[in-house]
């Protein structure tokens, strides 16, 4: 039978909502798998709307929710909607938006709180022993509400390569373990049921941020 899998998205952009790149591959790997996907985005008002040619914030006000529908070719539902016995597993794309838009990490690194309805959703995904797959930064969500569990945000050292490895830092502070994986792979915490891997937190070619994507969705529905 085929896996139920809700993906839930925080916009379109890199910069204040989902990165596109990363949900392509994750609605790619998913589709190959004959997963029955769902997509889903929060109907609230983006932190902000940045210009994406600029990398600065406007005055101009987007829904996230709205935003969303670019990347689902306008299928997707209100998350206050997403019902979790309805589904397998759940995975979450990075982007800034996890960041401004699922929490307030942009604003308040280690100390943020996530979205409550979120927490909410996925804390019940939890409870209920059904995997979760975050990449690039989303794994923040999961430090937040699972701690002490195991997670990778790529490597803890920062370089060329690596330019966001203090993310690895704070989120060793907020009592996870961090496991240094490279960008073709993803860690898998078995007694949580989360499987993470770094994506675009690496400076990599886009192949690479894709087939380490694609560890992360195989390892999610193996554990569904």
């Amino acid at each position: 039978m085929a896996k139920r899998v809700a993906v839930i998205l925080s916009g379109c952009g890199v910069y204040d909502g989902t990165e596109v790149h990363e949900a392509s591959a994750v609605l790619v790997h998913l589709s190959r798998a004959g997963a029955k996907v769902q997509m889903f985005a929060p109907n609230t008002e983006q932190m902000h709307v940045v210009n994406h040619c600029e990398g600065k914030p406007t005055e101009e006000k987007r829904n996230v929710l709205q935003e969303s529908a670019r990347i689902a070719r306008g299928d997707v539902t209100d998350l206050a909607k997403l019902e979790v016995s309805a589904f397998d597993a759940v995975i979450i794309p990075g982007g800034f938006g996890v960041a401004k838009n699922l929490s307030d990490w942009a604003v308040k690194n280690k100390d943020c709180t996530v979205q409550p309805h979120l927490e909410k959703l996925l804390k019940a995904f939890h409870k209920a022993g059904k995997p979760m797959g975050m990449c690039c930064i989303s794994p923040v969500l999961a430090a937040k509400i699972l701690p002490g569990c195991e997670l990778t945000v790529g490597q803890d050292k920062e370089c060329e390569k690596w330019p966001y490895a203090q993310t690895a830092g704070a989120m060793k502070e907020m009592g996870c373990k961090h496991v240094n994986t490279d960008v073709e792979k993803a860690h898998v915490d078995v007694k949580n049921k989360l499987v993470t891997t770094s994506a675009f937190m690496c400076n990599a070619p886009i192949h690479n941020v894709f087939d380490g994507i694609g560890v992360m969705v195989k390892e999610t529905l193996k554990l569904a």
